[in-house]
């Protein structure tokens, strides 16, 4: 829902700061005053081509900004997710147009393109009255609108999903089709793998092999200290450690008498003794593995050789190359088998083919059903709208297609005609903006509920009725915006008459120059404004009376 829009330096508005609610909102002004104001700045934020004509005066840019609460927005909301551009529940899109023709964009502060902009606006707002605006015209919302009325969420979902099966076993036989010479591969593969498989590529074997090589390089070194370590640990001389510890030992105890804690410093001597004799055991049982062995050294580097020469050719490190004999055996695997598979595949794909078609033909079934209600329902409201001859039409039009399409097997195209004898076109095609926004209206109405675009803004839509036909117009723009926000731009005072809440457009001169204000009326303020437009100028008793008369008739 809308919640706030700013304008700054637009068209003829300097500046409008405008709160917005639930309902229906209208907007009032006299001829020329720039009523259309607010649906242009919406147009602007919902990615129109901008335009250096719409920009202020003697300013350099426009700027707009608007704020939606997404609560009643959950497409709105996935989308900004996808893009990583939300910001909790509220959503935020601002413009400026420059002079120069120039502008630029943001979404929750952060830069965008206008193409983001447009497909954001789409969830947010829609906008009927101009042809450049209108999500209605486009035949994916058309189809959009059908299905969420006929309620075919689960219809769609399956098709869309047998739709995705048949194409992801296409993409397999494709991509087994486009190996080429099965034998050639396979032939490389095995000798791949043959070298892979003559050599202990486990984790702990690689591991094993490096400590083994280190220490056999080592053998010198080690063996010389272990004897060193020996000779000192063994007591060959007097200044072995064995001697050493029985003098310390010896000396203690002679001045044990007189301190009784010496005798605890024995018993812990006495331990490390022990320590000390399984100690030189265990060294003893190291020396006597380590032999200086040139061909078993030999032997490691040549296994070492062999094991970074394969890691070279597969461009990894040794501890990788169990990863590569995996993926090439997997290959291998799949091969081996690719011929069956591909006879299994042209079953499988005509088979998901025939699922595709049957939920297709259900869908279409649905869609053809739900199609004549809304065609039937929504003629019955361009009638009461003041277009007696005219007729509304769901066209379903099938689609001979060999791959399956996630939208089903029918294209939908909204057909109108506004008057009596005329053939029905494309909605896209009618011209006149009051007769296009009052169709959109009747079938807004007629699919109440089932729209998910949370707000909707009319403009034009009483252009050319009046009297009764205006009152019936009003009622259902009321009755719309009890479960949507709906924006309207009227001149005629039993549509104004119907909002919950009311804006005035007034313009005024300062200095030479023009400026359009928009105002919250209160309740004085609108009965003025309803006589205003049912009397003109000079207002009487009796248009005063008239203007009550509509309010309360209303509440």
């Amino acid at each position: 829902m809308l919640t706030h829009l700013a304008i700054r330096n637009f068209a003829v508005a300097s500046q409008s700061d405008l709160e917005f609610g639930p309902g229906l909102t209208v907007i009032s002004g006299e001829t020329g005053a720039g009523k259309s104001l607010l649906v242009d700045a919406l147009g602007f934020l919902s990615g129109q081509r901008a335009d250096s004509g719409i920009v202020r005066h003697g300013a350099e840019r426009a700027e707009l900004h608007a704020e939606f609460a997404l609560d009643d927005a959950a497409p709105a909301l996935r989308w900004l997710r996808e893009h990583e551009l939300d910001d909790g529940d509220t959503c935020q899109l601002r413009r400026t147009l420059r002079a120069d023709g120039g502008s630029r964009a943001w979404i929750n502060g952060r830069p965008a393109t206008i193409t983001q902009l447009g497909d954001l606006a789409g969830h947010l707002v829609e906008i009927h009255g101009q042809h450049e605006h209108q999500a209605l015209l486009a035949r994916g919302s058309q189809l959009a609108l059908l299905d969420a009325q006929a309620g075919n969420g689960a219809l769609l979902a399956e098709v869309r999903a047998t739709a995705q099966a048949w194409r992801a076993l296409h993409d397999e036989r494709d991509a087994l089709v486009g190996i080429g010479d099965v034998a050639e591969r396979r032939d490389w593969l095995r000798h791949q793998l043959d070298e892979l498989d003559g050599e202990p590529l486990a984790a702990d074997a690689v591991a094993d092999l490096f400590a083994s090589h280190r220490r056999h390089a080592n053998a010198a070194g080690l063996i010389q200290t272990c004897d060193t370590a020996l000779e000192r640990m063994r007591g060959d001389d007097d200044l072995g450690l064995p001697q050493a510890l029985q003098a310390l030992r010896h000396d203690l105890a002679r001045m044990r008498a007189h301190e009784p804690r010496l005798g605890e410093v024995d018993a812990l001597l006495d331990a490390a003794a022990i320590q000390l004799d399984e100690a030189t055991l265990l060294l003893g049982q190291v020396r006597d593995d380590l032999d200086i062995d040139p061909e078993q050294l030999d032997t490691l580097e040549q296994r070492l050789g062999r094991l970074h020469e394969l890691a070279r050719k597969h461009r990894v490190t040794p501890e990788e190359l169990i990863e590569v004999q995996a993926r090439l055996a997997g290959e291998l695997d799949q091969l081996e088998g690719a011929g069956e598979r591909l006879k299994q595949l042209d079953g499988e794909i005509d088979a998901a083919m025939r699922r595709w078609r049957d939920a297709a033909d259900r869908l279409g079934a649905a869609r053809r059903k739900a199609a004549k209600a809304l065609s039937k329902a929504t003629t019955a409201l361009i009638h009461e709208l003041g277009m007696g001859g005219g007729v509304f039409e769901v066209a379903i039009e099938p689609v001979d297609t060999a791959r399956p399409d996630p939208q089903g097997a029918e294209r939908v195209e909204f057909m109108v005609s506004a008057n009596a004898g005329q053939p029905p076109r494309a909605l896209r095609k009618v011209a006149s903006g009051g007769e296009l926004s009052r169709i959109s209206l009747a079938i807004e109405v007629a699919a109440l509920g089932h729209d998910a675009v949370p707000t909707m803004v009319f403009d034009e839509v009483d252009s050319g009725i009046g009297g009764a036909v205006a009152d019936i117009v009003g009622r259902k723009l009321r009755a719309l915006g009890e479960s949507r926000q709906v924006l309207c731009v009227t001149h005629l005072p039993q549509v104004a008459s119907k909002g919950h809440t009311h804006y005035r457009v007034h313009k005024s001169s300062d200095e030479g120059a023009t400026e359009s204000r928009v105002t919250r009326l209160d309740t004085g303020e609108r009965t003025e404004e309803l006589a205003r437009m049912l009397g003109g100028v000079d207002v009487s008793k009796e248009a005063r009376a008239a203007a009550r008369k509509l309010l309360q008739d209303v509440a």
